[in-house]
């Protein structure tokens, strides 16, 4: 910061837009350069918009933004609806003006915020950009329109639709599959709710924020409700990665409205989220993205891309860019269909799949083509085949988490399928949890509980089958396992089931539970008799089964 005599006053110049001003104004010209920026940092409207958010704003010459606007306003026209400016030149640059300031002094913005134009909202993307940024964050949906999949949620008359539409954002927890749309649809939430003069939205992941970063943002939502009559949205992403102290720190503030919460998970809110934190907010179910729903958003890539699909266009598309411009690229319809398939609606996956291969074909048509060449020639036409996206892929992404609600899913239908003694389905679901890297043991485990439970006395040697299977495992491990693990399975889905024990404890277990009063005593025929005097009390004495008199198996030490 520069110091500058200026009369009787000392001039100084903010670090933030280099606008000069007198020493006496930098304190709150700060404040509300500051809180510009931040809002330009998040993804949404620009920070001209959000400059008009607070009459009482000081601008650089002391004059208030409503005034400053007024001022603009008798020399030329603001048109907040298109972001056109025909009062300052800074138009021509994305209406970075704010009202009140000369063109030398306007606020950069950045072009990921400007509004795209009304008549094309196609993204244009160039490979120049994908070395800075993955494809799936670039082609992250800033409007509704471009959310795809998830119209169980988001469909017409849909309760979060409605809540869209009426910029009402209640508390809520988006829980879904990896991909599919929770961190997009918060900041689709975002964008909308800073259409609004009232809304102020606040983005951290879980995985990052100490507590002190909550109370911080806490903090400040209190001040802008006190201040401005703002509300803050706050988005925490991956929020069951928050301890139960965490969770505590944000319960009062949902409560009394001081922040509305979004949260986004993969795991159940139900184990993962506390309790009453959860009954404040509303938990909003995203399905994984069906096929259908990845080829759209696979071609949208592709389209803004330039890339051709090879049979639907008539030629191939081009890259932007200097050299790039000679660079022809195309995808096969086979390779988009294998890539939609095998990422299993992770969208995110999906799309980084595609960027691995096109950045793998461009980078082997820069090579020399000969050991002789100066400089490196760009081939003509780049073919995208469906062997190159699944050599980039390498395998099916199998959704598994050992510690989550899809490890007792799949163990449930592994119990549940060889209890309907279908041992095909059976050895799939042992399949998808040994493939997802779930431990043999506990699965073996499982399978010997299953062997008294199900199979019970209708195959007795089926206990036997699950020990030895559990002691295999226990032997030799994974992989070599998994044959010892698919037998047994077999052997318990062919077998014939009874649940007759097992009904039968429960029923013994339940009249205990049941019973009213004291227990009663064990009968005196029933009884240990190892010394005389015992015996003449009658233990043990007034049964006639001569079994019953038999001395036990760990006699008391007492003697006679």
């Amino acid at each position: 910061m520069a110091l500058m005599q200026g009369g009787r006053e000392s001039v100084v110049q903010c670090p933030v837009c280099s606008q000069q001003m007198q020493s006496f104004r930098i304190n709150a010209h700060l404040d509300h350069c500051l809180g510009v920026r931040e809002s330009d940092g998040d993804d949404g409207e620009p920070g001209s918009k959000r400059a008009r958010l607070s009459s009482g704003a000081a601008c650089g010459d002391g004059t208030s933004l409503a005034q400053s606007g007024r001022e603009t306003a008798a020399s030329g026209t603001v048109n907040d609806g298109d972001r056109s400016c025909s009062a300052s030149p800074s138009s021509a640059r994305g209406c970075g003006t704010l009202p009140g300031q000369s063109p030398s002094t306007a606020i950069p913005l950045s072009p990921f915020l400007r509004r795209p134009p009304s008549g094309d909202q196609r993204k244009t993307v160039s490979l120049r950009q994908l070395e800075a940024k993955p494809l799936a964050e670039i082609m992250r949906p800033s409007v509704l329109a471009e959310l795809i999949g998830q119209n169980k949620v988001l469909g017409e008359n849909t309760l979060l639709r409605t809540l869209l539409e009426s910029h009402e954002i209640p508390s809520i927890i988006l829980w879904g599959p990896p991909g599919c749309g929770k961190t997009s649809l918060a900041h689709v939430l975002a964008s909308n709710s800073k259409k609004q003069s009232s809304t102020r939205f606040v983005s951290l992941s879980a995985t990052s924020a100490s507590t002190d970063m909550i109370r911080e943002v806490v903090k400040q939502a209190q001040n802008e409700l006190k201040l401005f009559k703002r509300k803050t949205i706050a988005f925490f992403d991956e929020i069951h990665h928050f301890n139960k102290i965490q969770q505590n720190t944000l319960l009062p503030h949902v409560e009394c409205g001081t922040i509305t919460l979004i949260g986004a998970t993969t795991e159940n809110p139900s184990f993962q989220i506390n309790s009453a934190l959860l009954s404040r907010c509303r938990v909003i179910v995203l399905e994984k993205l069906s096929v259908e729903a990845m080829e759209t958003i696979l071609l949208r890539a592709l389209n803004s891309l330039g890339i051709s699909i090879l049979g639907q266009d008539k030629e191939a598309g081009s890259v932007d860019g200097s050299k790039e411009s000679e660079l022809h690229i195309s995808v096969e319809p086979e390779a988009i269909r294998s890539i939609a398939c095998l990422c299993d609606g992770d969208a995110r996956a999906a799309l980084n799949g595609l960027h691995l291969a096109i950045q793998a074909k461009v980078a082997e048509a820069k090579k020399p083509q000969n050991n002789f060449a100066q400089q490196s020639t760009l081939a003509k036409k780049i073919l995208i085949k469906e062997m190159h996206i699944k050599e980039g892929l390498q395998r099916s992404h199998i959704l598994y988490d050992r510690a989550g609600e899809e490890h007792y899913n799949c163990i449930s239908a592994l119990h549940k399928t060889m209890r309907a003694s279908d041992e095909k389905a059976a050895l799939y679901w042992l399949a998808r949890m040994l493939e997802g890297g779930e431990d043999p043991l506990y699965v073996a485990r499982r399978l010997v509980r299953f062997a008294s439970e199900d199979v019970g006395l209708a195959d007795p040697l089926a206990l036997t089958q699950a020990v030895s299977a559990y002691q295999g495992c226990h032997f030799i491990g994974m992989p070599e396992c998994e044959v010892i693990l698919a037998q047994c399975v077999t052997y318990l889905s062919r077998a014939p089931k009874s649940v007759e024990i097992y009904m039968a404890y429960d029923a013994v277990k339940e009249s205990l539970r049941n019973h009213k009063g004291p227990l009663p005593s064990v009968p005196l025929h029933l009884r240990n008799a190892p010394t005389k005097l015992m015996k003449d009390l009658g233990y043990g004495k007034d049964c006639n089964n001569c079994f019953l008199n038999k001395p036990d198996d760990n006699p008391s030490p007492i003697k006679e």
